[in-house]
């Protein structure tokens, strides 16, 4: 692996946005991922994957430091602190943005990184580097001098500014050139260093600059700080901070425009190190996006569980009358072609070809999306939001259509190559779809095709419990027939497939516990997928078994695995989509989505099953929805 030591652990990285793009800014004070003006853009900071190549934006003391960070509190706004031998510098990096974020549509940025510079005891040498390069690197670019800074260009018009002291220059490397220099930041003196994108300004004003962290700070905050999650997050099972970080990073995910939640801010970091299990996650899936609906609508945040049902019924409508499927991931605008490719000038992370961009898995077949929408679309007409004719009518399509595809074979939740086969994680959520359009019908009095809905549930659920359980294995297996074992399959108890004392759930959950788990985390499989290399655990699948053991009242191994998961998020409580269980090291894309939605579901079941006062709706699943839904 070339370069191992020249990148920093993922877990040494905070993130900053602004509901379009996202930052990746490291302990070092480094820039090092970066799209603009759209997370699902080219980069134009990518050191990330290629530290030689990719481009930063790095500002560091000059002599030896050590660093910490933290957020601002209940903000996206990152403060970086370098203990240095000259005193102390403190970098306070946000991306600027206004208004109400509540849902979409109502907020104001400007594509741009804002950095502000101060420091204490005594004057600091600090070192700057601004390398821009565009389109992941595969554009050499421009850097010329202007008033208040510099402006960078390239072949296809490209530009971005940096605002900054006149005592840093050009200077031209093997991979293009880069602003790089050596000031003196004094005590009383504060600094504002932004770079924007698409800019023909490149100075700063001071006054207006901190204007901008003012009202960037309190919009999160007044997003965030809604009374009713405040009351849901002093009574959930963990601490309050560590939800709201949460809650930060999935509207991070979310497109201010769109409604559309991003699977993870990166692309390519690797699930193995050195490896090729490297895969863009910088889109649309219905499937990882459906599982915020719950947590969102009992924290408060109505407007982005509604906007996000929105989205996937307005994206779909391509499918109507021509009888595809349903896609199961879209791009941030609700593009439905995302194409694969590698890009071979880069390195990797650590080495981790290839580098990709685009997604090849929107072609393919999954079914059980019909679940995860139709459970999506039961929760929020539980709360209380009502469903348009519009949407109900693009709902009964995709149930009508769950109808005639169910006997299908697919390619299942994890994508795994090959030939479609029989999931049984896809025909559990393909019941759901089913069942929950005959609640939808009969509890909110919708018009359907019930009695056909009704019976192909019931043919489904028969067929499931006659092929998908496994009386050698003792257990819910991963395919028809099978002898591997699907983590997917702990959500069958919460979504109300079967009870969870049935002694089928409960030979499940121990024979995953055994089968699946390494020091109390949880991989999704150990089957053999085709691919080189062996994954580390899955995040949201350790948070899965904590929300089957405590639906199944085991409720201090559902603790004891709740806080395993727990301690592995990184010093800003902020978790990848996997964990290397034998040393703690975060792999894969990073914030991921699927994690810290996991960290709330679980948060909100276990409280719900430990405590007394219950201060949300009753979860499916729980003997109180079952009972009133005749179960």
């Amino acid at each position: 692996m070339s370069g191992g030591k020249d990148y920093l652990p993922i877990a040494d990285y905070g993130v900053i946005g602004n509901l379009r793009s996202i930052a990746l800014v490291g302990l070092n004070g480094s820039v090092d991922w970066c799209c603009f003006p759209h997370l699902d853009g080219p980069s134009v900071f990518a050191a990330l994957l290629d530290h030689r190549r990719g481009g930063r934006f790095r500002i560091a003391p000059a002599s030896s430091w050590q660093s910490a960070q933290r957020y601002w509190q209940h903000t996206n706004v990152l403060q970086t602190t370098f203990q240095c031998a000259g005193g102390e510098l403190e970098i306070v990096d946000w991306m600027p943005l206004y208004g109400d974020i509540n849902g979409c549509g109502k907020s104001q940025t400007e594509a741009a990184i804002y950095r502000r510079l101060a420091c204490r005891g005594g004057p600091v040498e600090v070192e700057l580097e601004w390398s821009p390069r565009f389109d992941y690197a595969r554009q050499r670019p421009k850097i010329t001098g202007t008033a208040g800074g510099f402006v960078a260009t390239a072949e296809y018009g490209q530009r971005l500014t940096l605002s900054v002291l006149p005592d840093v220059t050009i200077v031209d490397g093997e991979f293009g050139p880069a602003v790089r220099g050596r000031f003196t930041l004094e005590p009383a003196a504060p600094l504002v260093i932004a770079t924007r994108w698409d800019s023909d300004i490149a100075a700063v004003e001071p006054d207006a600059a901190m204007e901008s962290l003012r009202e960037t700070a309190e919009t999160w905050r007044r997003w965030v700080e809604k009374p009713q999650a405040q009351q849901v997050r002093q009574w959930a099972a963990v601490d309050s901070e560590l939800m709201i970080r949460s809650e930060l990073v999935l509207r991070l995910l979310t497109h201010g425009e769109t409604g559309g939640i991003a699977g993870a801010a990166t692309t390519s970091l690797p699930e193995v190190i050195g490896g090729i299990r490297n895969w863009d996650y910088r889109y649309v899936w219905l499937r990882d996006s459906s599982q915020i609906v719950e947590s969102f609508l009992a924290l408060g945040h109505r407007a982005e569980a509604v906007e996000l049902l929105n989205f996937v019924e307005r994206v779909s409508q391509h499918r109507r009358g021509n009888g595809d499927s349903l896609q199961i991931m879209y791009g941030l605008h609700g593009q439905r072609d995302v194409p694969e490719e590698s890009l071979e000038h880069l390195e990797g992370y650590r080495g981790s070809r290839p580098v990709r961009i685009g997604n090849g898995g929107f072609r393919q077949i999954q079914h059980d999306v019909f679940g995860e929408l139709l459970d999506s679309a039961y929760e929020l007409a539980r709360f209380g939001e009502p469903l348009s004719a519009k949407m109900w009518k693009f709902l009964r399509e995709v149930v009508d259509q769950a109808c005639e595809q169910w006997r299908e074979p697919d390619y299942g939740i994890w994508e795994i190559p090959g030939q479609r086969q029989h999931y049984v994680y896809t025909k559990c959520m393909i019941w759901v779809a089913l069942d929950r359009a005959v609640l939808l019908a009969e509890q909110f009095q919708l018009e359907g095709d019930v009695q056909r809905w009704r019976a192909e549930r019931d043919r489904v659920h028969a067929e499931l419990l006659r092929c998908g359980y496994s009386s050698e294995q003792a257990a819910f297996t991963m395919v028809y027939g099978g002898d591997d074992l699907d983590a997917a399959n702990l959500i069958m108890p919460v979504r109300e497939f079967l009870p969870p004392d049935d002694p089928r759930i409960q030979a499940t959950i121990d024979r995953t516990i055994q089968r699946l788990t390494a020091n109390s985390l949880v991989y999704r499989y150990r089957t053999d997928d085709g691919l080189e290399g062996e994954e580390g655990t899955f995040g949201l699948m350790s948070f899965w078994l904590v929300d089957a053991l405590a639906y199944s009242g085991r409720l201090q191994e559902a603790r004891t695995y709740l806080e395993a998961m727990i301690s592995k998020a990184n010093h800003l409580g902020l978790f990848s989509e996997q964990v290397d269980p034998r040393c703690g090291q975060l792999l894969g894309n990073f914030p991921q989505m699927f994690a810290h939605t996991g960290l709330l579901e679980s948060a909100l079941h276990l409280a719900y099953f430990e405590q007394s006062d219950k201060r949300i709706p009753p979860p499916t699943g729980s003997p109180e929805h079952r009972r009133k839904v005749r179960r």
